[in-house]
């Protein structure tokens, strides 16, 4: 396929991967093409639809192995659903009357846009297969090629999305400073909530990495700060359903001999009952443009702690979030060897004008290859039967010297 003119779009929250994957794209495009011109839409969708962008000079493109180096998206991003006119007009994306679709169709036609790369997460993709279909049906020449971004690594059918892996590194980096707080106040309950609306496998990854983490130390014996004061004493997931009670009693018996207790909290976990008890109370359960709850409105992770403090006996509660801070870092190296990986065949797909999300595909023998997307959904569900896992949690209940991989 000949290519004149290639864009760039980031979009959805932020990942590990962002920064790296626009920067993998700018070089590997300069390698095999540098006179492709390339563009990059400002905020995501919603430049697409103002028309927002930003042209690579080539002073950029000789930087662009910098941007490996940083977190966060060098274009920006936004939550914006093509598909959801209302939420569209009201924020001034488009006129009443227009079509979301067809304006952002035709903006990338008025650019001479030849290839679209979509860089985000589920609903990112999601939409990017809305358009592609949009596209496809209303004559536009154009090929959507997306890469797969969510820290939540809940893409259907994708083995590993990009940033994922870093995100929960980080977040066992986050913990292990949090963690200290509990020499601050005996008894202390301290839960760290960790984001995974509806997948538990950060929680899950996020976990194993922080007692890879304790192995790894060396422990004063005889004298303060134990391991046991350290450890996970529970994890909760989604896909897991928790009896409150009996974990409390559980924890209970935890607070008195460890002197603290800590969780590892999915954001998602327990959500129904949450959305169950405002309803009861009357109470509006606020949700984004997508039907999303806002999870950081709603606060699990103080519910959670109001729940469980009287039952285990706490004298002092502290809820932390390592979210923002570990979706703002910059990829690590097992994250920036799988990006370029997902680049390399990304621009490949574009070359062949074969449209798709690039990723390992599940369903076929983890093959990496451009996957169709109207195969593509979000919320996929942690394995919990996973073997790195179900060791995980039994050695949580019973911690003992031990060897776990996920990898």
């Amino acid at each position: 396929m000949a290519i004149k003119k290639v864009a760039l779009l980031t979009a959805g929250g932020l990942a590990p991967c962002l920064s790296s994957a626009v920067g993998g794209l700018i070089q590997r495009y300069t390698e095999l093409a540098p006179e492709v011109e390339i563009i990059a839409y400002r905020g995501g969708y919603a430049g697409l639809l103002r028309g927002d962008k930003m042209v690579v000079t080539p002073e950029v493109r000789e930087q662009a192995s910098r941007l490996h180096l940083f977190g966060g998206s060098p274009i920006q991003n936004s939550r914006v659903k093509l598909t959801n006119v209302k939420d569209c007009v009201k924020r001034g994306l488009v006129e009443e009357g227009q079509d979301p679709q067809r304006v952002a169709a035709d903006q990338l036609v008025a650019d001479g846009v030849d290839v679209l790369h979509t860089i985000g997460g589920d609903d990112t993709n999601t939409a990017a297969a809305d358009l592609a279909a949009f596209l496809e049906q209303n004559g536009y020449e154009l090929t959507v090629v997306g890469l797969p971004k969510t820290i939540d690594n809940d893409i259907v059918p994708i083995k590993q999305s990009l940033g994922a892996w870093t995100a929960a590194e980080e977040g066992a980096h986050f913990f292990e400073n949090v963690v200290s707080e509990h020499s601050s106040n005996p008894h202390m309950l301290i839960i760290h909530e960790v984001m995974g609306r509806h997948c538990g496998w950060l929680t899950a990854a996020t976990a194993l990495a922080y007692r890879t983490s304790l192995d790894e130390r060396l422990w004063v014996e005889g004298f303060g700060a134990p391991r046991a004061s350290r450890e996970i004493h529970a994890v909760y997931v989604p896909e897991v359903e928790l009896n409150l009670e009996a974990e409390a009693e559980r924890l209970a018996k935890v607070m008195q001999e460890v002197g603290n207790v800590n969780i590892f909290l999915s954001e998602g976990a327990g959500l129904d009952a949450i959305i169950a008890s405002m309803e009861a109370r009357g109470e509006e359960v606020p949700r984004d443009p997508f039907g999303h709850v806002k999870l950081d409105l709603i606060n699990p992770g103080k519910w959670f702690a109001e729940q469980f403090a009287p039952l285990i006996g706490a004298e002092k509660v502290l809820v932390q979030k390592s979210g923002y801070y570990a979706r703002a870092a910059a990829a690590n190296e097992v994250d920036l060897a799988l990006i370029a990986r997902c680049v390399d065949k990304a621009v490949e797909s574009a070359f062949a004008g074969i449209a798709g999300l690039i990723g390992e595909d599940e369903e076929q023998g983890d093959e990496l290859r451009a996957i169709e997307f109207p195969r593509i959904k979000g919320a996929k569900p942690f394995n919990t039967d996973e073997p790195w896992f179900t060791q995980l949690l039994a050695e949580i209940r019973q911690p003992k010297g031990r060897t776990i991989s996920a990898h």
